[in-house]
């Protein structure tokens, strides 16, 4: 099987290959650095205005260089992923014509730019929760650090092997098996008699369920649509290569910006917020003063914030088997060993659960609000909410059942409970923001040559690339309201694969071989990485 030939020109109706070395404007560079300045100005200045409004004094420097370290790398992963991911999003509309290369990797950087500032967060943290508990708990220590600077650093060689050999490969896939190299090591590492609790596996099974069948989905998805669109829509220029050099038609060609800046904008908010969940689990344990809790919550919500802790408390201690709530540090350390070696239903983990309800209640109560919690009070309530809110979590997949009263009131305080730790600053969301859409414009020829030429052995056809492109946003989009982190990647370059297919375009498989390849490994290589990476890193910090 030879692979396809795209001519440097369209002749007698041939497609034309795109010029993918068209020179950006004399200004771009300037622009670029501009815009990188404004992130880390304004991330800066963000940064010293939380401080300065707790009343955090100047970190020791070996801490602010670590901090900034760490910082650095986390947003170094979301620019890498911007050029090797978003390349898929501007394949279609380079190869069809709608728009010069240039001008469409720029456009599609500015709405992973919105996408990001418009994210709901919710995946931000759900990718948090696959991390072990203790080392989320005591992440400004040295193992926290040591598996910050591990997963990050093990997800972005990944990534940059893959994009060096023109690899479509999941960033998202990458950092999810990075994360659980780090809860192994950390479980292989424990010193003997000691629970960790390593890898949250039924949360990384529903992880990875998403990640695993997204591009089977993409797949059939994007061939039935196709096939759909051609029962309903007759217009036989869609199903067309293009005329050489020339654009689409208008329509046809609005119809593919389109789907370029969904696929462009969904891409923002589901991947950005890994990165931003990252940033924030940095900055906890560097300054919880400023981080640990959510201090944007207004002082109204305290009422209902207490009613629900008491209601929890009494649900709580009704399990507990006349079982005494005990002191509050004696109750973290029950939750907490209760949560690494997952056995959470037992009386004196309830009567835990009570006491620390009860801690938090008290505390919110008499400070008047999360907000107004003070700076030597903080680390211990946000572990306290933090450690409740698991375990009400994670009852659940313990085959603990509640009646139908107490489960909708858990739930409430579980939300309440996240509301109070869950936040991301203005300032985080734009540094990201900004690393995400300048990684776009970057490093993206090599993505968009395999995308555009050799997944299929034909020229993609203008409503090949429409199907695909529409089936990764609704999916990506669809992913982001559940909070499931998914592969733009693996939907989109499926998604053209699946056309080709359904279309009777043939595939090079010698491509879908190497792709299929990078999938499978993509797990077993970033584990492997991160985990020595942290066997390593845990040996110097």
């Amino acid at each position: 099987m030879t692979d396809t030939v795209y001519p440097a020109r369209g002749s007698g109706g041939a497609p034309g290959r795109p010029n993918l070395d068209q020179k950006a404007h004399s200004a771009t560079p300037i622009a670029f650095l501009m815009l990188l300045a404004a992130g880390l100005g304004y991330a800066v200045h963000g940064f010293v205005t939380d401080l300065q409004s707790v009343g955090q004094p100047p970190l020791a420097i070996g801490a602010f260089v670590l901090l900034g370290l760490a910082l650095l790398i986390a947003l170094g992963f979301e620019f890498v992923n911007g050029f090797h991911d978003t390349a898929n999003a501007v394949a279609t509309v380079i190869y069809t014509h709608s728009m010069p290369p240039v001008l469409a990797v720029i456009w599609s950087g500015a709405f992973n730019f919105l996408g990001v500032l418009l994210s709901s967060g919710a995946v931000a943290y759900s990718v948090i929760t696959l991390l072990p508990v203790e080392l989320i708990l005591q992440v400004g220590s040295g193992a926290g650090y040591a598996m910050i600077f591990a997963l990050l650093i093990a997800a972005i060689l990944w990534n940059l092997g893959t994009w060096a050999l023109g690899l479509p490969n999941s960033s998202s896939h990458a950092l999810i098996g990075s994360i659980m190299g780090v809860g192994l090591a950390n479980q292989f590492m424990a010193p003997e008699g000691y629970a960790t609790s390593g890898v949250d596996w039924s949360q990384a099974m529903s992880v990875l369920r998403a990640l695993l069948f997204s591009p089977l989905l993409g797949f059939a998805l994007a061939a039935l649509l196709l096939l759909a669109m051609k029962l309903v829509i007759r217009n036989r220029k869609l199903y067309e290569a293009p005329d050489g050099q020339h654009p689409p038609p208008p329509a046809i060609r609005g119809l593919l910006i389109l789907t370029c800046t969904a696929v462009s904008f969904a891409h923002g908010g589901n991947d950005g917020q890994k990165g931003m969940g990252l940033i924030m689990l940095i900055l906890i344990g560097a300054v919880p003063t400023a981080y640990a809790l959510n201090r944007t919550m207004p002082d109204s919500t305290t009422p209902a914030f207490v009613q629900t802790s008491r209601q929890a408390q009494a649900i709580f201690q009704s399990r507990a088997a006349g079982q005494p709530p005990g002191p509050a540090e004696e109750a973290r350390r029950t939750v907490g060993d209760a949560l690494r070696a997952k056995e959470l239903d037992r009386p004196q983990v309830y009567a835990a659960l009570a006491a620390l309800s009860d801690d938090i209640a008290r505390g919110v109560q008499n400070y008047g609000a999360i907000r107004h919690v003070p700076a030597e009070a903080t680390p211990n309530m946000r572990n306290d909410m933090y450690l409740v809110a698991d375990a009400i979590r994670l009852l659940p997949k313990q085959d603990v059942s509640f009646p139908q009263a107490e489960e909708t009131v858990l739930k409430s305080y579980q939300e309440a409970l996240n509301a109070g730790t869950r936040y991301i600053p203005d300032w985080v969301k734009f540094s990201v923001a900004v690393a995400l859409g300048l990684g776009t414009m970057v490093g993206w020829k090599r993505i968009v040559v395999t995308v555009g030429e050799r997944i299929g052995k034909q020229h993609l056809a203008y409503a090949q690339g429409a199907s695909a492109e529409i089936v990764a946003a609704g999916t990506i989009g669809l992913a982001e309201v559940y909070g499931l982190p998914v592969s733009t990647t693996h939907i989109l370059s499926s998604g053209v694969a699946g056309t080709m297919a359904a279309n009777g375009s043939g595939l090079q498989w010698s491509t879908v071989r190497n792709m299929a390849m990078a999938w499978i490994l993509t797990l077993p290589a970033a584990i492997t990485l991160a985990g020595g990476l942290y066997f390593i890193l845990r040996h110097v910090f």
